[in-house]
């Protein structure tokens, strides 16, 4: 991140966000968007999509040390039936630059007929940190993460953003994350950016730094659930925040947390979302991610993939 090109990112940035600009650029790639995407999905069928398991729907099990981060590959296969797998980093902190490790781990997948999807990455730094020093010390921690993800065969790393940017102000975030992108693209790697609390949990501000960024390599992930709440409610509309970022998208979390008698996730209307997947035009890798307590891990794993696997090729009725 040269000075020059940090001033001029952060002076078209400022200007473009004052002006409304940010939507619809279509910078190196990102899509444009004739009309805005809605919450509100038509009637019709639900998609064929690939189903993948999120590491953190086990945490429980993991901090526990009951199951090994090198066994999950064969848990997702075995015990779940579920071809694709997401790592989190924190179940396997000091070994980014394992070659040995990594290729045991990558090794392991194969021989259970499982792909290695993305790693979430966690601890590494703020990318919106105010002093730049910060900033990039963050995109070198992120650096080996992109390494270890190209070794197992991922496609991308989700990263979290920071809790430095807003809507109208995102250029100290999209000059790191550029930084990170461009670095992932010598690699083949997307950074993804999932809605993880703080800004990024706020569509206006995480669409602001996706289209600060303004690069096909620096996408979405967007979850089901991870919107602010008051008293147990959503405070704002979720499906609606999801369909904003759903063109963006290179991975889906399905975030569940209960289920009724039918099956169906009580706290979100799996099948409204996956109809907004699937007008979006995305067909890869939904990922299970339950976090529910009444359930256990594994009935709860269970249960998120019979509702997706009911869904994908049904019909919606609006």
């Amino acid at each position: 991140m040269h000075r020059h090109d940090s001033l001029n990112r952060r002076s078209f940035l400022q200007g473009a966000a004052a002006g409304g600009a940010l939507l619809g650029l279509g910078l190196r790639g990102l899509p444009v968007l004739a009309a805005d995407p809605t919450g509100k999905p038509s009637a019709g069928k639900i998609g064929d999509f690939k189903i993948s398991l999120a590491e953190w729907s086990l945490h429980k099990a993991l901090q526990a040390k009951k199951i090994d981060n090198l066994d999950f590959p064969k848990i997702a296969r075995e015990e779940y039936g579920i071809e694709g797998v997401e790592y989190v980093n924190q179940f396997f902190k000091d070994k980014a630059h394992d070659s040995v490790y990594l290729a045991d781990l990558k090794k392991r997948a194969a021989d259970h007929g499982v792909t290695n999807v993305l790693i979430m990455i966690d601890g590494e730094g703020d990318l919106s940190a105010p002093e730049q020093a910060d900033r990039v010390k963050a995109v070198a921690n992120h650096k080996k993460w992109v390494d270890a993800a190209a070794a197992l065969g991922c496609h991308a790393i989700r990263v979290n953003t920071g809790s430095h940017y807003s809507p109208t102000d995102v250029a100290n975030a999209a000059e790191a994350c550029a930084a990170l992108a461009d670095y992932g693209a010598q690699n083949k790697i997307s950074i993804i950016c999932e809605n993880h609390g703080g800004p990024s949990s706020n569509p206006d501000a995480l669409l602001a730094l996706i289209k600060g960024v303004g690069s096909k390599q620096f996408g979405t992930l967007p979850d089901f659930g991870n919107f602010p709440k008051k008293e147990g409610k959503y405070t704002i509309d979720v499906y609606d925040a999801i369909a904003r970022m759903m063109p963006f998208a290179k991975g889906v979390s399905a975030k569940s947390y209960d289920f009724d008698d039918e099956g169906n996730e009580k706290n979100l209307d799996f099948a409204r979302i996956m109809k907004i997947v699937t007008d979006a035009g995305y067909h890869g890798f939904v990922g299970i991610e339950y976090e529910g307590s009444r359930l256990s891990e594994p009935d709860g794993i269970k249960a998120t993939k019979k509702l997706l696997e009911k869904l994908r090729g049904s019909e919606y009725h609006g």
